[in-house]
């Protein structure tokens, strides 16, 4: 049984991540899926695009240059509440997950995380 690849060619996600192969694979990953992507260097740039630009869903990377992704969360979740944001991280502690959520993150995956089960919270968030 092959599962059904999502097409969201009417959706645009913000990828928020600072290291180079991390934007590669996500692009690699959603392109097929037909996602609009754009990308932000940092938490400061991803709050400024969101102020200026309408999101489907935030991938954000936690931990960034100049803004981390726990308190660019925080301010665009009080922008856009509803706006959903899966938090990436290397740090796989529970108080890392729980920090998280607090800020105002959906759901969460753990690097390296496996490609399915990104798109598996994606496609809770954002539908299919």
């Amino acid at each position: 049984m092959t599962k059904e690849i999502p097409d969201w060619s009417e959706k645009k996600i913000l990828i928020a991540e600072d290291e180079f192969m991390g934007k590669k694979y996500l692009e690699k990953l959603l392109v097929s899926r037909r996602a609009k992507l754009q990308f932000a260097n940092n938490g400061e740039e991803a709050v400024r695009a969101v102020k200026n630009e309408r999101f489907d869903m935030v991938l954000m990377d936690l931990k960034m240059p100049v803004k981390n992704g726990f308190d660019a969360t925080m301010e665009i979740k009080e922008l856009h509440p509803d706006l959903p944001v899966i938090a990436q991280t290397a740090l796989a502690y529970p108080a890392d997950e729980d920090r998280a959520r607090a800020c105002g993150c959906d759901d969460l995956v753990t690097k390296p995380f496996h490609k399915n089960e990104l798109i598996s919270k994606m496609t809770r968030l954002i539908g299919s």
